[in-house]
Order: C-alpha cells, then sequence, then structure tokens
C-alpha cells in the first residue's frame, strides 16, 4: 500500500475520525482491530498512529472536538467577546447542543446505560478538560468585572460544579424527546440562570454575611 500524500495526510485525523463513527453505528462495536480498520479505510496502520495510540485514544479526540469545535466558532463571533459571563455560558451551551445534534446516534451509542457522568468514563476526559477550562477563564473574568462573587475557598469549586452541571444536560438531553429539544434549550437557560444566582452577587452573600454575623454575636 503506497503512502498517502502530505495533503491526505492533513485530512486523515477528520476522515479517521468519521469512518470509525460511521462503523460504530452500522456495527454497535468497535472494529475487530486497528489493523482491520486501517485496511477497509485504505490506509496503513502507521498513519493511524500518527494520530492516534488506540481506538480509546480516538474516542476522546472526537469528544474534545465537540467542545474545540464550539469553542472556536463562539470566538469568531464578535459579540461573544462583549457579552456577560452568564450570557457567554448560555451562548456556549446551545452552540454546543447543536454541535451533538448533528451527532446524536453516536452520542447516544456512547453514554448508553451511563446514568452517572460526574466521574467520567475514560472517553470524556479529555472533553471534561476542555470544558473546565474553558468555563473557569469564563468565570475568572465574571470574578475581575464583579458578575461573579470572589467567596474564598467556594470560588474555587465553581468550575468542577459546572462538569456536574454539564453531566445533568447531557443525561437530560439524552432523555429528551421533544420537537427541536426545546425541552434541553429551556433546561439550559433556567439551570444557567439559578446557577448565576449562586455564584453572583447576591443571596448567597447576604446568608454568609449573616452567619459570620451569628458567629461573632455568639463567640465574640
Amino acid at each position: 500500500m503506497e503512502p498517502i500524500t502530505e495533503t491526505e495526510l492533513v485530512a486523515l485525523p477528520q476522515r479517521i475520525e468519521l469512518t470509525y463513527i460511521d462503523y460504530l453505528l452500522n456495527h454497535g462495536v468497535q472494529p475487530a482491530s486497528v489493523y482491520k480498520f486501517c485496511q477497509d479505510l485504505g490506509i496503513r496502520e502507521d498513519e493511524f498512529y500518527l494520530y492516534f495510540g488506540s481506538f480509546a485514544g480516538l474516542e476522546k479526540y472526537i469528544w474534545k472536538g465537540f467542545v474545540e469545535r464550539t469553542v472556536n466558532r463562539l470566538s469568531t463571533e464578535e459579540s461573544f467577546v462583549a457579552f456577560s459571563a452568564r450570557e457567554k455560558i448560555l451562548s456556549f451551551y446551545f452552540a454546543f447542543f447543536e454541535e451533538l445534534k448533528m451527532n446524536r446516534s453516536f452520542v447516544l451509542l456512547q453514554l448508553k446505560n451511563r446514568r452517572s457522568l460526574e466521574f467520567p468514563p475514560e472517553f470524556l476526559k479529555d472533553f471534561k478538560s476542555s470544558y473546565i477550562s474553558f468555563v473557569d477563564g469564563i468565570l475568572n473574568v465574571g470574578k475581575s468585572t464583579g458578575e461573579i462573587a470572589r467567596r474564598p475557598f467556594l470560588d474555587k469549586r465553581y468550575a468542577p460544579v459546572f462538569w456536574m452541571h454539564m453531566a445533568f444536560l447531557l443525561n437530560f438531553w439524552k432523555e429528551d424527546n421533544s420537537p427541536a429539544f426545546e425541552k434541553t434549550d429551556a433546561a439550559i437557560e433556567k439551570s444557567v440562570n439559578l446557577a448565576f444566582e449562586f455564584i453572583g452577587k447576591g443571596a448567597v452573600d447576604s446568608m454568609i454575611d449573616f452567619a459570620k454575623f451569628l458567629y461573632q454575636t455568639r463567640f465574640k
């Protein structure tokens, strides 16, 4: 088998990704081996390993790509830069689930029988890291502008809590049978608004201040 050209090499990761997804959806299981997969694809096995160490690594790449494509698309929109942290998170979720919608059958197959995603399976680990990195950046800007409250010890936990939020939305979307997934859109808006009620300046800060007052009154 002749080596593929440089142009073909550049396009190879996407070609491998699409072929693998197609195989999974048609067979319900991974190919028997990387060798057989490459043979059917018309490439050498070592050309697969230029990008992926295994099918597990390929699946991590696919899921991470969902986040990266969403972030890249949003970053090209001039209005996105001027959005508040709340608006940026909302925009991300709406765009992200549009991205997932194009791959719904694959996502449902991967998430089948997985109810708890708080502790993600191997194929979601890079996806989780990319998502938390994006959210953490948004939240840090929100803290600098005062939109998000700085709370000792608590604000370090904001991004991991948002991962639990993502896990909730993935499971919600997975079960959503409404037209155009309108129930998921509503769940996104309501849950993000609720999250920002807690991490913004407001009721939680009043509760903390009152707790400090009670403590100081009682013990000082």
